[in-house]
């Protein structure tokens, strides 16, 4: 609430934040825009002076979200007052009968139901943030047991808050899910139990009305009829992806990934001209400045995973040369948080070295992706290796290839396919 001298509980709150002035507050804003999606929104220091004045105008919505973001507050404890609640004789908003009668018993709570600290979703976020970078190098089984507790809990904060907590806790919840089934699907190949997951994490995220994400998980499920060749319900899903991606500021790496996502559905399908032409787009898109920085949850892509694309549709394609020197590219541009990307890589090499005619090279980046597997379990990297020792199957009695015969079958690797 606002008085005379002006909107005491928001510069109370800047203040607590750490944010001596106005200007301070409005850069940060500004900063937070891109991380949350909302590509490059510029706030004032004269917009925070209003909002500071003694009658504030009520945020519009992404303003709230940067707000509540950036002050770890409900918009309601900020000092603003809804519009439908300054109006007399107007309703205040669309209710249903039962939530009018549960007004009427209980008073309306400050904070989140369940007693939760108004710092609530903040915290969530950060755990979020710390699976995020765990799914790099931790067992994917038991990173699967944590975020399926995680998402239990996230769901019922869900339900019980409202207003741009209930957002941020949904926006949450959906990438939690959206992470679940990446690892459900890629790390476990359980296709059916990520297609289950990513229908949950479409659902949180439009209770948290995210486009961007919605457009990221829609471009996931595409992968699931992509792998086993349906085509029309590839193209339908990525097309609908590609239709949240226009509602909101998507950065040229989520729509360079698009067509990467894309070309990968054709190159399974043979349809190689087809995948090669949207990896060429997407390159180009990636040499585009960028007017939207990607949101903090947007980790899977980058140049060198879309050199990986490149040189798995080159290799299917018969383009053996290209597809060396652009596996080779890849793998040497890998750094920290590529672990898992290392043994497809290397399998894709192992099969370049082994359509060239070099079984000796194809068994030497077989057993370097082993070794990579040894460290972190990746179902997609395993299923390249076996497909190159399929390929090797004319040298069988080659001592390179008992070699890796012995690697593949040994009790560690034989364990950990059985047992994912």
């Amino acid at each position: 609430m606002s008085d005379g001298i002006g909107n005491v509980l928001l510069k109370a709150a800047r203040q607590h934040a750490g944010f001596g002035s106005q200007q301070a507050l409005a850069d940060a804003l500004t900063r937070a825009a891109p991380q949350l999606g909302l590509g490059h929104v510029e706030i004032s220091v004269r917009q925070v002076r209003r909002w500071e004045s003694a009658t504030p105008p009520w945020p519009r919505s992404d303003y709230q979200r940067l707000l509540t973001h950036v002050l770890n507050l409900p918009i309601e404890q900020l000092g603003f007052t809804a519009p439908w609640d300054t109006m007399p004789g107007t309703p205040s908003r669309p209710e249903s009968p039962q939530k009018r009668e549960s007004t009427r018993r209980s008073p309306r709570p400050t904070a989140p139901a369940g007693a939760q600290p108004v710092t609530i979703a903040a915290d969530v976020t950060a755990i979020m943030a710390a699976y995020r970078r765990m799914y790099p190098t931790v067992a994917p089984g038991h990173l699967l047991a944590v975020l399926v507790e995680h998402n239990h809990m996230v769901a019922g904060l869900v339900e019980e808050a409202t207003g741009t907590i209930r957002e941020r806790l949904a926006l949450s919840l959906a990438e939690s899910l959206l992470l679940a089934g990446r690892i459900e699907f890629f790390s476990l190949q359980r296709p059916a139990d990520a297609d289950a997951t990513y229908i949950n994490a479409l659902q949180m995220a439009a209770v948290a009305d995210d486009s961007l994400l919605g457009s990221a998980i829609l471009a996931h499920t595409a992968f699931i009829p992509g792998w086993v060749q349906d085509t029309d319900l590839t193209a339908d899903r990525i097309r609908a992806a590609r239709v949240y991606a226009r509602r909101a500021p998507a950065s040229v790496e989520h729509l360079a990934w698009l067509d990467a996502v894309e070309a990968e559905c054709a190159t399974i399908a043979g349809n190689y001209d087809q995948a090669l032409k949207l990896i060429h787009h997407a390159e180009d898109l990636m040499a585009e400045p960028n007017e939207h920085q990607p949101p903090d949850w947007f980790t899977w892509f980058s140049p060198m995973r879309l050199a990986a694309f490149k040189g798995n549709t080159e290799l299917k394609a018969g383009r053996i040369v290209q597809a060396r020197a652009t596996l080779q590219w890849a793998m040497d541009s890998a750094t920290t948080g590529d672990e898992k990307q290392s043994p497809v890589i290397l399998g894709d090499l192992a099969a370049v070295e082994a359509a060239a005619g070099n079984p000796e090279a194809a068994c030497d980046y077989a057993e370097q992706a082993l070794d990579s597997l040894a460290v972190n379990w990746y179902a997609t990297g395993m299923e390249r290796i076996m497909t190159v020792r399929k390929a090797l199957d004319a040298h069988a009695d080659l001592d390179c290839v008992r070699r890796l015969d012995d690697r593949l079958y040994g009790w560690h690797n034989t364990l950990s396919a059985l047992r994912h």
